[in-house]
């Protein structure tokens, strides 16, 4: 996975975090969390603002 998978992501993180509620999340645990994925292979400065608010939308719209 790489940063632009922000659905792959998304389905990944309601799964290892199911308890989460990703309103609640800030962009430093999120971005750890995404680091920490297995299959998620990218550069971890390639992450950005926008990039971490696609994740999180579509991990709401994961969650709904």
């Amino acid at each position: 996975m790489k940063w632009t998978d922000s659905r792959e992501i998304a389905i990944e993180l309601a799964d290892t975090h199911p308890d989460i509620d990703p309103l609640k999340i800030n962009f430093v645990d999120l971005r750890n969390w995404v680091l920490a994925l297995p299959g998620f292979n990218d550069d971890p400065k390639h992450s950005g603002e926008k990039i971490l608010e696609a994740i999180q939308m579509a991990w709401i719209d994961e969650a709904d």
